[in-house]
C-alpha cells in the first residue's frame, strides 16, 4: 500500500514539474524559433506580466486638457466596426497627416496635448491621435497592463488601416508614438506602405522580422534609453542590424535615461532630454513630410 501511495505521489510530482517547465513569462527568454515568430507588438504586450516593467511606470499624475483644439472623430474600420480618434485639423486643406500613438495608459489628455503640440509646431498638417484601446483609459499601471495585453493585433491593425483610409488615397503620413505606441508607430509605418513618409518611435519594441522591415517605405527615427532594461541597448543594436539587412534607413538617438523619460505624466520625467527628443522628432517629421 505504501509503495502504491509513493508511486502515485511521484507521478504527480513529475506532472507538476513538467507543467512548470512549459510555463513561460515575459521574464523568460523564449526559444529562438518562438522569438523569431512572435510579433513585436505581442512581445511588448507580454512585458505587462513583468513586475519590474510595471514598476517603471508609476501611476500618471492627474491632468485635464482645457480648451481642446481638436475634436473626437469616428471612422469606419475594415473589420466592419468603427474606431474613434482625436483629430486636430490643419488650418488649410492638406493631404499631410501625422498619426499619434498613445502609451499603455490609453488615449488620455496627455496624449491629446502632445497631439496639439505637434499640430502647432508642424504647421499645416492634420494630426490624428488614434485610440487602440477602443475608449478604455487607465489611471493605474495594473489596468494599463491589462488593457495593453487585451489588444488584439487584428483589431489594432484594423483601427490603423481605417485611419489610413480616412486620410485618403493621396495622403502623406508620418507616425509617432511612445512605449506601447512606439511599437505601433513602426507597425503603422509598415501598414501605410508608400503613403508613409516618416516614422518616429520612442522606446517601443522594434519589429524583428527582416522581411516585414523590407516593407517600410519611410525612414525611421528611434529614440531610446540606455537605462531601459526592457527595450535594452542590445534590442536596439539588433534593430540596427535588422534594418541594415532590410536596407532601410534608421536614425537612433540613445539617451542616458530610463524608460518613459519623455512622458510628462511620469514622476521620473526628464524634461531636458524630453525637450531635445521632441525637437528631433519635429525636425525629422518636417524634413520628410514636406
Amino acid at each position: 500500500m505504501k509503495s502504491l501511495i509513493y508511486t502515485v505521489a511521484l507521478c504527480l510530482l513529475i506532472v507538476v514539474a513538467a507543467k512548470a517547465q512549459t510555463k513561460t513569462s515575459c521574464c523568460v527568454k523564449p526559444a529562438a524559433d518562438a522569438a523569431e515568430t512572435t510579433e513585436a507588438t505581442i512581445k511588448f504586450a507580454m512585458l505587462g506580466n513583468d513586475e519590474s516593467f510595471r514598476e517603471k511606470h508609476e501611476n500618471p499624475l492627474p491632468f485635464t486638457l482645457e480648451n481642446k483644439k481638436g475634436k473626437t472623430i469616428t471612422y469606419k474600420t475594415p473589420d466592419g466596426k468603427t474606431a474613434t480618434a482625436y483629430e486636430i485639423k490643419a488650418p488649410k486643406k492638406t493631404d499631410e497627416y501625422l498619426f499619434v500613438f498613445h502609451e499603455w495608459w490609453g488615449l488620455n489628455d496627455y496624449i491629446r496635448k502632445e497631439a496639439e503640440r505637434f499640430a502647432q509646431e508642424l504647421g499645416n498638417v492634420n494630426v490624428i491621435a488614434l485610440d487602440l484601446y477602443d475608449g478604455k483609459v487607465a489611471t493605474e499601471r495594473e489596468k494599463a497592463a491589462e488593457y495593453m495585453q487585451a489588444v488584439k493585433t487584428d483589431r489594432a491593425k484594423a483601427i490603423i488601416n481605417g485611419a489610413i483610409a480616412y486620410a485618403g488615397k493621396d495622403a502623406d503620413i508620418a507616425t509617432v508614438g511612445w512605449c506601447f505606441g512606439g511599437a505601433w508607430s513602426l507597425q503603422a509605418g509598415i501598414l501605410a506602405g508608400d503613403k508613409a513618409e516618416a516614422i518616429v518611435m520612442y522606446y517601443g519594441m522594434p519589429e524583428q522580422n527582416v522581411e516585414n522591415l523590407k516593407k517600410l517605405d519611410a525612414p525611421v527615427l528611434g529614440i531610446f534609453a540606455s537605462q531601459d532594461n526592457s527595450i535594452t541597448p542590445q534590442v536596439v543594436e539588433e534593430f540596427k542590424q535588422n534594418m541594415d539587412k532590410a536596407d532601410r534607413k534608421l536614425t537612433v538617438k540613445m539617451y542616458d535615461a530610463v524608460h518613459a523619460f519623455a512622458n510628462p505624466s511620469n514622476p521620473k520625467y526628464n524634461k531636458e532630454y524630453a525637450e531635445e527628443a521632441h525637437k528631433l522628432a519635429v525636425d525629422f517629421i518636417k524634413k520628410h513630410l514636406d
